[in-house]
């Protein structure tokens, strides 16, 4: 019981840094791309246009991305599991020696290991040798529908202030308060990325902070120098 919360709740840390993670990419990339457009034209139609093929492209990119990803995670994991599975059936004692050394090398002695590994076997064998052996949960195989849906919105969560900041305000103003926002969202980010792997907070915001800004500093004076020839 504890091993499978323990797994869960490690699942939904992942998912949750993930989502996080997302939601930047969807930040920087659309500020940058703003940010650019902005720099070589005042036209509010052609930054809308911009940013909202950058968010589709970028979301949907992600979304993919993730799903050809995790599928093949999946299918490497199923294809562990069936040979597993095989071991089992043919060279059962093999497989239950093997489960023993594997308990005694995490600290058990061998005959606590042994007797362990003998209560698991006749458990669930095949399960057993998945946590301990593979580091598989067999009930809880990644999704790649839901990866490729969680990249999906996260990037477009994100990408939605950058696009509302550089649009809503004046000509003069847009810029500047995109900048503003989209700093703001990168430091929050970059807090909640730090605690939830535990490192050190500023360290993490610094980093982002400082990608973010020069990401909309070099689109900016590359867009400004096209527009002005």
């Amino acid at each position: 019981m504890a091993d499978t919360q323990s797994a869960a709740i490690s699942t939904r840390l992942n998912w949750l840094r993930a989502g996080v993670l997302g939601a930047n990419d969807g930040i920087i990339s659309t500020a940058g791309l703003v940010v650019g457009v902005a720099g070589a034209t005042t036209s509010r139609t052609a930054i809308l246009t911009a940013g909202v093929a950058g968010l589709l492209a970028g979301s949907l990119s992600m979304a993919a991305g993730e799903y050809v990803s995790v599928s093949s995670q999946r299918d490497s994991e199923r294809a562990a599991l069936e040979v597993e599975r095989q071991e089992l059936a043919t060279e059962p004692e093999a497989e239950l020696d093997e489960l023993t050394d594997l308990l005694a090398a995490r600290g058990l002695s061998r005959d606590l290991a042994r007797e362990a590994a003998e209560q698991l076997t006749e458990r669930d064998a095949l399960r057993a040798h998945a946590r301990v052996e593979l580091g598989i949960e067999p009930d809880e195989l990644a999704n790649p529908w839901h990866a490729a849906l969680a990249s999906l919105v996260a990037f477009t969560v994100g990408a939605v202030l950058p696009l509302l900041a550089v649009v809503l305000p004046g000509a003069s103003w847009r810029v500047p308060v995109t900048v503003v926002a989209v700093l703001g969202a990168l430091t929050l980010c970059g807090v909640v990325s730090a605690r939830l792997g535990g490192a050190p907070v500023p360290r993490a915001v610094w980093r982002n902070v400082v990608g973010g800004a020069v990401a909309m500093g070099v689109t900016y004076a590359v867009g400004h120098g096209l527009g002005s020839a």
